[in-house]
């Protein structure tokens, strides 16, 4: 059988772009390999309707909106290939199947780089977190610890500010700030360490100090991140997908990238701001614009 749309992820990208296909009477597998950035977070927040929902609760009304629509199917499989034979793809599935389409989403989201600190992903998802839109709520007016090793800190740590006056900012051994950034930091009471950090203490998750290899101790209920991020599949890459600075898959208006066909949306394309909704509304317009050209292709 001949798919008119291949979706490869199974994030809010990859479910919304399959709700709108078959919406529009499409034919469409959507493969995830259930292995979402997420599934540390207990909670998604910032999405009218579904604040506070945890992400397998997301994915479980998700799925059920979706098996409304019978020319669409989910499978719980990964893609390891995907080629452009003329006007078509061939995609190629773990188990060695071969599925052709008419056009691809990518929705394979990202996959995230920390620093490297002792036990850290111990606490994140629970005390430590990466989006302050997403979490800052819960984290408000708590002393913080804004961890980051990359140079976009200074930005990043005046957001976080809003929601807590708290602050420490660790650079763990890193120079990411300049002197007058860090001046500016200082100005507002924000406290600032290049200290390398030797360990994270606390229980259940939930970080109560930070440890810096010259032994002092700084008291913190929790904080914020800075992840690198970087392309969750090769399969833009392979198909020969541009890439912007941050490193997300350049589209237009409607999901579509350099290479006819190909379409990208959610982490995949907008690295940041990344949220749930965002995310959920680039996968529509994805959709949209896979409907768009194939009713063109048709005419």
């Amino acid at each position: 059988m001949m798919l008119d749309c291949v979706i490869v992820g199974g994030g809010p990208a990859g479910l919304n772009a399959a709700l709108v296909l078959g919406r529009a009477r499409r034919k469409v597998v959507l493969f995830d390999s259930n292995s979402p950035r997420n599934a540390v977070t207990h909670e998604s927040h910032g999405f009218i309707t579904r604040d506070g929902i945890k992400p397998s609760e997301f994915r479980k009304i998700a799925h059920h909106d979706i098996a409304k629509y019978p020319s669409v199917m989910i499978r719980n499989e990964k893609i390891t290939d995907v080629k452009k034979k003329g006007m078509l793809f061939e995609l190629v599935t773990e188990e060695g199947e071969c599925i052709q389409a008419k056009k691809v989403i990518l929705a394979t989201g990202l996959k995230e780089i920390h620093p490297s600190v002792d036990n850290l992903m111990n606490y994140y998802g629970k005390s430590l977190f990466s989006c302050p839109y997403c979490d800052g709520w819960e984290l408000k007016d708590l002393p913080l610890i804004v961890l980051t090793e990359f140079p976009h800190a200074f930005h990043f740590v005046k957001i976080v500010y809003n929601w807590s006056k708290d602050l420490i900012v660790c650079t763990n051994g890193h120079k990411v700030l300049t002197t007058e950034q860090k001046e500016v930091l200082q100005r507002k009471g924000i406290k600032v360490s290049e200290q390398k950090i030797k360990t994270l203490v606390g229980e259940n998750g939930f970080l109560e100090s930070v440890i810096f290899e010259d032994g002092q101790e700084v008291k913190r209920n929790g904080g914020f991140v800075t992840p690198q991020w970087i392309q969750a599949s090769h399969l833009g890459q392979s198909l020969g997908c541009e890439i912007n600075q941050l490193g997300g898959i350049i589209t237009d208006e409607l999901g579509r990238t350099n290479i006819e066909g190909v379409y990208a949306a959610g982490d995949t394309s907008v690295i940041a701001p990344s949220q749930v909704i965002i995310a959920a509304a680039e996968g529509s317009k994805a959709a949209i614009g896979v409907n768009t050209d194939l009713t063109q292709d048709e005419f």
